[in-house]
């Protein structure tokens, strides 16, 4: 066990690099890219470098380093990631409802009222970004969610 300790603190590099990579393996293999350590692994990772380098030296310096490294790869990398993990949007398919044209069996509006769906008259409301009032009796509306039991219509 000796030999293990006096190995580490003669080879701090070494060490940044296994915390390097020990983070990476969890931050992709458990959380699933989000970021936090995803940064502090590249922070400790190019400390390890500059640590192999001779760059810098000492303990104080290299949790400095990768402090600094941390919040610097966060800062630039922030958004290329966010940008890389998809579309803003996301289509609600939480029900097979969703994007069906069903007819008003009674006057909707943003409080409520009635559409004909499969035979069967469901409570309905309109959506929040809705540009109308109200739907009338016999008009076609597009169901744009499902929340319990109301159909929100657009």
């Amino acid at each position: 066990m000796d030999s293990l300790i006096d190995y580490l603190q003669n080879n701090h590099d070494q060490l940044l690099y296994v915390i390097g990579a020990i983070a990476l393996v969890v931050e992709l293999g458990v959380i699933g890219l989000s970021g936090p350590l995803l940064f502090f692994s590249l922070g400790c990772l190019a400390t390890g470098l500059l640590v192999n380098l001779g760059v810098i030296a000492g303990w104080e310096l290299e949790v400095l380093s990768v402090g600094l490294l941390t919040a610097i790869s966060a800062l630039l990398l922030w958004k290329p990631l966010k940008h890389f993990q998809g579309d803003k949007f996301v289509p609600d398919t939480s029900s097979d409802m969703i994007g069906q044209t069903v007819p008003v069996s009674e006057t909707v509006t943003i409080n409520g009222g009635k559409v004909r769906h499969s035979g069967i008259n469901w409570n309905a409301r309109l959506s929040d970004s809705a540009t109308v009032a109200s739907r009338d009796v016999g008009q076609r509306v597009k169901i744009v969610a499902v929340d319990g039991n109301v159909l929100i219509i657009g």
